[in-house]
């Protein structure tokens, strides 16, 4: 029978689904109470039992908590001398904002109300009302009601409604004595979202007609159309609760001019990366990392900027609690108009954290990274043939063991020299491997081919053992040495010394080396570069990325770091790759924080300093092409191309993405 319940139940469906994200997100911000990210005492008596989540969740809810916590403690700062304030939470869940500021001594003349679909508040009330912890914090003449205001008490008011009715949350709230004229913060942390645009724009514009002294506070999802977005938007439209605002309003300036146009005095607004590294003092940023185990730089950094924070105003008073931030450093971008093709190479090949290396024409070498089926200890070998690239099986002689963001580097001897990485944040993997193999082998189709693995000892005072680090070959008295620089380790966020490997007597060397070191950092690239080594980016210990291209020059008795002055000046990004033509950088993907679409390909002229960025057209590219964590290589002289290899992670709590197959990038349009 098709009748207008159809729809009705679709709608409820959907609702249904929404309402599952409040269970999701209140485990996940109890894990982060939990292990020390914030203090908050009464979320665990919202969930059944205490699940632990991964670092990497534990610091998104954590920013996602700090953000607005602040909002609130400057709103109730601003107002501590009005005699009358509220905090309206729309879709709130089971928050537990009204008991932990009621216990922090923060709601003096203050009222908290609390609005959702009444299953919801249903189930809250009861968790209150049988919950000694949660109900001592409401005076003895507190009331509990199965419907309407499920919870009414001098401070707390719990409201069971639709925000998409307006006309019935006016009802309601004014049943809960709402005062429309006392100074309101109302708070929406991923609520909005989940209505119909149109819906969610009238809710914006009825709170700013409603409350003439108030303050917006908002937490949502913005970009959309790069790789993480993509699978952001995947990830809630499995859920049943689609994103329903990106499509209008994709980024802050959209977002910021939402609120403008439907009626609020001012707005304020940043991505998650600006709260965090400008709005969080140092010493709470450290406090922050210090308190796990964590290396998923790149998921953090593109989770913050895909989330942001927005306060908008209605009265003078409201306008000093809006957010201030120092705008983003801007990026004078030399874009060419050429653009530079990938087109996916036919071979199943994933991974992340892996390096490779060229060991002939036809072979590469890739050692260590993490596939879907975990941390991997093996070494596999690609073979150029006839018939393009294939997978070839290899036998070792022993077990390299496991390496995540180790490098690896072709000996002019012969062999690969494998150096550092992890098996975990907390296990670096220490010595080196040499890698030897036959190359007069052919490698006919379904052989295999027979790879040598032992430990090379070396004298001298070797690094720390580390990861996310650079080796780089340069020379030195007549002399060939690896150069090692930068990295981090378990008790180090980022590393700035370097060392010398004389690899005729495999010896740790003392070279002097003369100028301005470049700072610690890591997931930098260092390239070859007549003689010496020309470092480029990485992320820095203060967990901002760095966008200054250094060269190690040799010099009479050893060798001097000298900066190059680029311009237009690159954008600042890490986990990228590098390789060197003639006298051109080219530095390819990444992670950067300001910029509305992924890296693509940034040449540097390291004789004049000139800067041009290329984009890339990945339209033939089946999946999202996530460009981080991955390894490249350069192959063809004549026509040369990049080869890239493995790269994604984890998208947050939405998913793994790992990119499938290499990618090959014709190179021509960008050497001309």
């Amino acid at each position: 029978m098709t009748t207008a319940y159809g729809p009705q139940r679709r709608q409820k469906g959907k609702d249904t689904a929404v309402q599952g994200t409040n269970d999701s997100s209140v485990l996940s911000k109890v894990s982060a109470a939990v292990h020390g990210y914030f203090r908050d005492t009464f979320l665990q008596h919202f969930v059944c039992k205490v699940s632990r989540r991964a670092p990497l969740i534990n610091r998104g809810y954590y920013v996602r908590w700090k953000a607005v916590d602040q909002c609130v403690k400057r709103f109730l700062q601003v107002t501590a001398e009005c005699p009358l304030r509220q905090i309206l939470s729309l879709g709130a869940g089971f928050d537990s904002l009204f008991f932990r500021l009621c216990a922090e001594g923060c709601l003096d003349h203050c009222v908290v109300f609390e609005v959702d679909f009444p299953d919801v508040t249903r189930r809250k009330c009861e968790l209150i009302r049988s919950n000694d912890a949660l109900r001592e914090m409401l005076e003895s003449q507190t009331t509990f009601c199965a419907k309407g205001v499920n919870v009414s008490s001098a401070q707390y008011r719990l409201v069971g409604c639709d925000i998409r009715e307006e006309l019935k949350v006016e009802e309601a709230l004014r049943d809960a004595r709402f005062d429309s004229s006392a100074p309101t913060l109302i708070l929406s942390e991923v609520v909005l979202t989940y209505m119909e645009t149109k819906c969610s724009d009238a809710v914006i514009q009825w709170a700013a007609k409603l409350l003439p002294q108030s303050l917006f506070v908002l937490y949502e999802q913005i970009r959309p159309h790069d790789p993480f977005g993509r699978i952001m938007q995947e990830h809630f439209q499995k859920l049943n609760s689609t994103l329903h605002a990106l499509r209008q309003y994709p980024d802050i300036a959209a977002q910021r001019a939402r609120f403008l146009e439907k009626g609020w005095e001012c707005c304020e607004c940043v991505d998650m990366n600006d709260f965090f590294l400008n709005l969080i003092s140092e010493d709470e940023r450290e406090r922050v990392q210090s308190l796990e185990p964590f290396d998923e730089h790149e998921e953090w950094h593109q989770k913050c900027s895909h989330y942001f924070i927005l306060t908008a105003s209605q009265g003078a008073l409201m306008e000093t609690a809006l957010l201030h931030h120092t705008e983003a450093p801007s990026y004078g971008l030399s874009c060419s108009r050429s653009v530079l093709t990938a087109r996916p190479v036919p071979l199943a090949v994933e991974g992340l954290g892996m390096s490779c290396c060229s060991i002939s024409e036809d072979r590469l070498l890739l050692t260590g990274g993490s596939t879907r089926g975990g941390r991997s200890s093996s070494i596999r070998l690609l073979h150029r043939g006839p018939e393009g690239w294939r997978n070839v099986s290899v036998e070792t002689s022993a077990d390299p063991g496991v390496r995540l963001y180790p490098t690896a580097t072709v000996l002019p001897t012969g062999g690969v020299l494998v150096l550092g990485g992890r098996s975990s944040p907390l296990s670096p993997a220490k010595g080196l491997l040499r890698v030897t193999f036959d190359l007069s082998n052919p490698l006919s189709s379904g052989e295999s081919a027979n790879i040598c693995v032992e430990p090379t000892l070396c004298t001298g005072n070797a690094p720390t053992p580390r990861w996310r680090h650079t080796a780089a070959l340069c020379k030195h008295g007549g002399d060939d040495f690896l150069f090692v620089f930068g990295g981090k380790n378990q008790s180090k966020v980022a590393l700035g010394d370097g060392f010398f490997l004389d690899l005729r007597l495999m010896q740790w060397t003392e070279v002097p080396v003369g100028g301005a070191a470049p700072v610690a950092r890591h997931s930098h690239t260092a390239c070859s570069y007549q003689g010496g080594v020309v470092l480029f980016g990485g992320l820095g210990a203060n967990g901002a990325p760095l966008g200054d291209t250094t060269l190690l020059k040799p010099r009479d008795g050893g060798f001097t770091w000298e900066s190059i002055s680029v311009c237009p000046r690159p954008t600042p990004r890490y986990s990228h790759c590098a390789c060197v033509i003639n006298d051109s950088l080219l530095v390819v993907g990444g992670v950067w924080l300001h910029a509305d679409d992924v890296p693509g390909v940034l040449v540097i002229d390291l004789k004049c300093g000139r800067s041009t960025e290329f984009s890339l057209d990945t339209s033939s590219v089946p999946r999202p092409l996530m460009l981080h964590s991955f390894c490249c290589e350069m192959i063809g002289a004549e026509e040369p191309e990049l080869l890239l290899i493995g790269g994604g992670g984890n998208c947050f709590s939405f998913g793994t993405h790992l990119n499938p197959q290499p990618i090959s990038i014709n190179l021509h349009p960008a050497l001309l």
